[in-house]
C-alpha cells in the first residue's frame, strides 16, 4: 500500500475541487458500485462508476458517467482511499473495473465484498434482497440493474435528461446504501459477542 496524504480533493463528475472546504479527512473509506450496459465485459461497457466516500463525519459522492468513467479520473478519485466496499464487486465491479479500465483496484486498496459478510450473517440474496431483510430503506423502488441498462440507452439514442438523472439516482442509492448495510452487518456482529 502507498502511503496516503493528509486531505483529498474530490472529483465531481470529473471537476475537480482543490478547495479546503472540500476535503475529507482521513482516514476516508470509498462504496463503489458500477452500472454497465451488460454483464458481459468483454462484450459491454461501463456507464457509471458511483462512489461514496466517507469518513467519520461526512461523505461525498462521485459519480463518473460515460466518457469520464476513465481508469484516471477512477484512480484520481480514490487517491486518498484505503478501503473499498463493494456488494458482489469480488465478482463483479473489480473484475469488469479491471477488464475495461485496464485496473486492478485489488493491487492498490484494500477491498471488502460486504456480499461476504451477508453470507456470513444468513443474509442471502442480490442488494436489493439484503436491504429488504435488513429494512434499509430505498426511494427507488422497482428499479433493477436490466432497467439501469435501459435507462442508459434512453439517454445516449434519445438524449433524454430524466433517464439519466433516475439512472445516477439509482446508482447513488446503492453506494450510499452500502454504508448503511455496512453499519448494520458491524451492529450484528457486535450483538452476538455482547454478553
Amino acid at each position: 500500500m502507498r502511503p496516503l496524504p493528509q486531505t483529498c480533493a474530490i472529483i465531481y463528475q470529473n471537476r475537480d475541487t482543490r478547495k479546503a472546504d472540500n476535503r475529507l479527512q482521513l482516514p476516508v473509506d470509498a462504496y463503489l458500485d458500477i452500472e454497465t450496459t451488460g454483464l458481459c465485459s468483454f462484450y459491454d461497457e461501463i456507464t457509471v462508476i458511483g462512489i461514496c466516500l466517507a469518513n467519520s463525519t461526512e461523505k461525498r459522492l462521485v459519480q463518473l458517467v460515460g466518457i469520464d468513467a476513465t481508469g484516471d479520473n477512477l484512480l484520481r478519485t480514490l487517491r486518498c482511499v484505503d478501503t473499498i466496499y463493494t456488494y458482489n464487486g469480488s465478482r463483479f465491479d473489480l473484475p469488469f473495473i479491471n477488464f475495461r479500465l485496464g485496473i486492478n483496484l485489488k493491487e492498490h486498496f484494500h477491498h471488502r465484498d460486504l456480499m461476504h459478510d451477508c453470507w456470513r450473517n444468513n443474509l442471502y440474496g442480490g442488494f436489493k434482497a439484503v436491504e429488504r431483510q435488513l429494512n434499509i430503506p430505498r426511494r427507488l423502488r422497482g428499479i433493477t440493474g436490466a432497467e439501469a441498462v435501459v435507462l442508459w440507452w434512453r439517454y445516449q439514442i434519445g438524449r433524454d435528461k430524466k433517464a439519466l438523472d433516475l439512472l445516477l439516482e439509482y446508482n447513488k442509492e446503492d453506494v450510499v446504501n452500502l454504508i448503511t448495510l455496512r453499519r448494520k452487518l458491524e451492529k450484528l456482529v457486535k450483538s452476538r459477542y455482547r454478553y
